[in-house]
This record gives C-alpha cells, sequence and structure tokens, in this order.
C-alpha cells in the first residue's frame, strides 16, 4: 500500500473501477483546498466565539443595571 492518495474512475456502461495514483499537481490542489477549508472553519468559529463573547458582556451590562436574569431572556430572544 502506497502512501500516496488515489482516485477512483468508474465506467458507469460496465461497472469497471480503475484506481490511479493522485498527480502531484492534483495532491497541491487538494491540500490548497484542505487548507482553505480549515481558514474558513476557524474563521466561522472565531466569529462565533466573538458573537458569544459580546452577547455575555451585553447581558452582564444589563444585569448591572438591575434587569432580572427574566428580563434580559425577554429582550434578548
Amino acid at each position: 500500500m502506497t502512501d500516496t492518495p488515489t482516485k477512483v474512475i468508474v465506467d458507469c456502461a460496465t461497472g469497471e473501477q480503475t484506481v490511479i495514483p493522485l498527480t502531484a499537481e492534483e495532491i497541491t490542489a487538494m491540500q490548497e483546498l484542505a487548507a482553505k477549508r480549515a481558514a474558513e472553519v476557524a474563521a466561522a468559529e472565531a466569529e462565533a466565539q466573538a458573537k458569544a463573547e459580546a452577547k455575555a458582556a451585553a447581558e452582564a451590562k444589563l444585569a448591572a443595571l438591575g434587569l432580572t436574569s427574566e428580563e434580559i431572556a425577554a429582550l434578548t430572544k
């Protein structure tokens, strides 16, 4: 078994499957796409974290003004 990624080509008419190693260009493209996706996921997670922190800060400020947790929940729905 090799460490080189492969692709499978299926002939739908015959059902024959051919396993072919990826070229260096295909491997590079695959790695670039994986890196791009990882960056997108990290950005989305950072954005979600920032929103959660902003919401918590806003709720803390409302509580400091004397609002009850029920009143805060009613405002933030």
